[in-house]
């Protein structure tokens, strides 16, 4: 009777909820800078939400990108956005069961890639803005639930999420995508999903040490997941069109003090990832009669990371402010990745000013290396021009209310597509964050 009691209190609550978002999202102190949402508290019931167990978010972010020099005519500007609707669950609150969360949240991508939009960035390996790809539409981006056991050393996550969410995970600060996130899913993006595309999962983490963890996991490949343009595509929970799994294995070290001569958080992480769908070896020239089948069960994409975020740093012993740094190495197998590695590495200084101690500055350089086997630039007339892409970034993120962010930067692209005969470009863009 109790469980019926509580369970019929958490459905009237999603209820008594969205009848209090109408009757105060415009009551005051909305649009008041010191507070955490645009829409404010709902004169209290948002912390009241909270504290029963009950988390909102309505999110906004937006990036331009324009071309400010490029050595070849194709000129251009884009804007591409994403929308986050989401609601978290602590069921030890709600349901009174123990060590147990869940979430549901939806996004939509809308706009324009600078990509398309100037021919001089067309043959660009990694988006200029962030925010755009995996298809401009609405999809179910979260739907799980976890819960922690054996005195919460182990932790058990199941449902629907994104890969980069839980291994390879980095922070996405930066515009130029190369350096939002973690990197595996953009030299195996064919394979490997990360937000905002979900897929059926099971995630499982043991703690060996309060600040060391060891995990594994098993994602659904479903390209039908992946290649959603539609919004029926991206709420697909069916498992038809399964290639089969994604199975990757990390170790985590994340010390509050990292070590005796530099006493400041970090996070050090360490990763293999083995697909068992069937790959395309990309040594191989399908072209010819006696290699027609594109697929081909002797391959598999698989790949090692290792990343890394160390607070150097604080402010007058701050540590919410300083400078850390950050960087990821990811290194792909040479049969079914055109990519032989990435890298990149990146300064992040939060508070330098005394008078903006919200602001943030940050500078970030990545490298993409080709792998030189690939048919794809083995038979290209430019093939001596092959290399390496290297994209840089310096932005200044200014935290004008506690609810919006903008950052201004500035791009520079050496070896479009890694072919020195596309030259190099300028590119300016605006980055901005937005919780209502």
């Amino acid at each position: 009777m109790n469980k019926f009691i509580r369970k019929k209190r958490f459905i009237t609550t999603i209820f008594l909820s969205l009848a209090c978002l109408s009757s105060h999202i415009f009551a005051k102190p909305a649009f008041n800078p010191d507070s955490k949402w645009a829409f404010g508290d709902w004169n209290g019931t948002r912390t009241a939400l909270a504290d029963r167990g009950y988390e909102f978010t309505l999110g906004y972010t937006g990036q331009f990108a324009g071309t400010l020099h490029t050595e070849h005519k194709g000129k251009g500007s884009a804007y591409a956005d994403q929308w986050t609707i989401g609601t978290k669950f602590d069921l030890d609150k709600i349901l009174d069961w123990d060590a147990t969360r869940a979430e549901i949240k939806i996004t939509h991508r809308g706009g324009q890639s600078l990509s398309q939009e100037s021919n001089a960035l067309s043959e660009k390996f990694f988006q200029t803005q962030e925010i755009y790809g995996r298809g401009q539409t609405w999809r179910l981006t979260d739907f799980w639930i976890e819960k922690s056991f054996l005195d919460r050393h182990l932790d058990i996550k199941v449902g629907r999420y994104g890969i980069g969410g839980e291994f390879s995970r980095a922070d996405c600060l930066f515009q130029n995508l190369s350096l939002c996130g973690g990197q595996v899913s953009k030299g195996a993006g064919d394979q490997w999903y990360d937000a905002p595309v979900s897929q059926w999962a099971m995630r499982a983490r043991y703690h060996l040490q309060p600040e060391l963890y060891l995990q594994a996991g098993v994602f659904e490949q479903n390209p039908v997941n992946g290649n959603a343009t539609t919004a029926k595509d991206g709420f697909n929970l069916s498992t038809d069109g399964s290639k089969g799994a994604i199975i990757p294995v990390e170790v985590v070290w994340s010390p509050k003090q990292a070590f005796e001569k530099l006493p400041l958080p970090a996070e050090y992480r360490f990763g293999y990832f083995y697909s068992t769908v069937d790959a395309k070896n990309v040594k191989y020239d399908y072209r010819q009669s006696n290699l027609d089948q594109p697929l081909n069960d002797d391959y598999h994409k698989n790949s090692f990371w290792v990343s890394m975020k160390q607070q150097l740093t604080t402010q007058g012993g701050d540590k919410s402010r300083g400078l850390t740094v950050m960087g990821q190495a990811i290194f792909f197998d040479d049969e079914t990745s055109i990519y032989k590695d990435i890298q990149n590495v990146a300064l992040v200084y939060r508070g330098l000013f005394e008078s903006r101690i919200q602001d943030e500055f940050g500078l970030g350089v990545a490298r993409i290396h080709i792998n030189d086997d690939a048919q794809k630039f083995k038979n290209s007339s430019l093939a001596h021009g092959f290399n390496s892409e290297v994209n840089t970034e310096l932005y200044y993120g200014l935290k004008l209310m506690n609810w919006f962010m903008i950052k201004p930067n500035i791009q520079y692209i050496h070896n479009i597509g890694a072919n020195a005969s596309n030259g190099n470009a300028w590119v300016g863009g605006v980055k901005f964050n937005m919780e209502f």
